[in-house]
């Protein structure tokens, strides 16, 4: 995509088996098709938003209008850069990342999902890896900070891979009940130590200054 004005969209974020890039408006109603053939089991919410309860009719809508907003919304102090992550070509979910007063705090957080029946083959942890790469190398970052329900074991998992650690928990609502929090943060020092996964980045320069660097 030949974008002058906004050069997200040629940033690309790549490792052995995917490429995270802004997704064009095909491939966002691709992904929002996705997330109405299911994320997690129903009787489970894993997400402290649970925007997967709409009906999939709703889900759709209010996907693709998440994804425009964040864009709309942009400001180099408060910024959420929400990648679509590819698999052979296909879309297969979200890598997000944001932070706000980057320039100062140095710091992101990251967020995901992934279609159901894309997990369990290693795509989350490489998807947060490659986000990581982008955070540490690509800005400067000096924390990533990433939070999941305490019942969300496969969300813990990728962090303690990555060397995330423990940094409290939180009380919060879940639908309508009472649900605990656990967050997590990793500095660069631990990220260097357990960086595994190879990462290419291509098109960062040009974006820079939306970043506030």
């Amino acid at each position: 995509m030949n974008v002058t004005h906004w050069p997200l969209f040629r940033l690309r974020v790549r490792t052995p088996r995917l490429e995270l890039r802004l997704p064009t408006l095909q491939e966002l109603d691709a992904l929002a098709q996705l997330s109405t053939e299911g994320v997690h089991p129903p009787d489970r919410m894993p997400f402290a938003v649970p925007w997967t309860d709409l009906p999939p009719a709703e889900r759709a809508r209010g996907l693709m209008q998440f994804h425009w907003r964040q864009l709309a919304v942009w400001t180099p102090e408060d910024w959420d850069l929400q990648l679509g992550v590819f698999l052979d070509g296909r879309i297969v979910g979200v890598q997000g990342i944001g932070a706000r007063d980057f320039t100062i705090l140095r710091e992101v957080g990251t967020g995901s999902w992934l279609g159901q029946r894309h997990q369990g083959q290693g795509i989350g942890t490489e998807m947060r890896a490659a986000v990581l790469e982008l955070a540490f190398t690509g800005l400067g970052a000096e924390s990533a900070v990433s939070a999941a329900l305490t019942d969300n074991a496969a969300s813990y998992a990728v962090s303690r891979k990555l060397g995330y650690r423990p940094n409290g928990t939180a009380r919060i609502r879940v639908r309508d009940a009472l649900g605990y929090e656990r967050r997590l943060e990793l500095d660069r020092t631990r990220w260097e130590q357990h960086r595994t996964v190879s990462v290419q980045i291509g098109g960062l320069e040009p974006c820079l200054p939306l970043f506030g660097l």
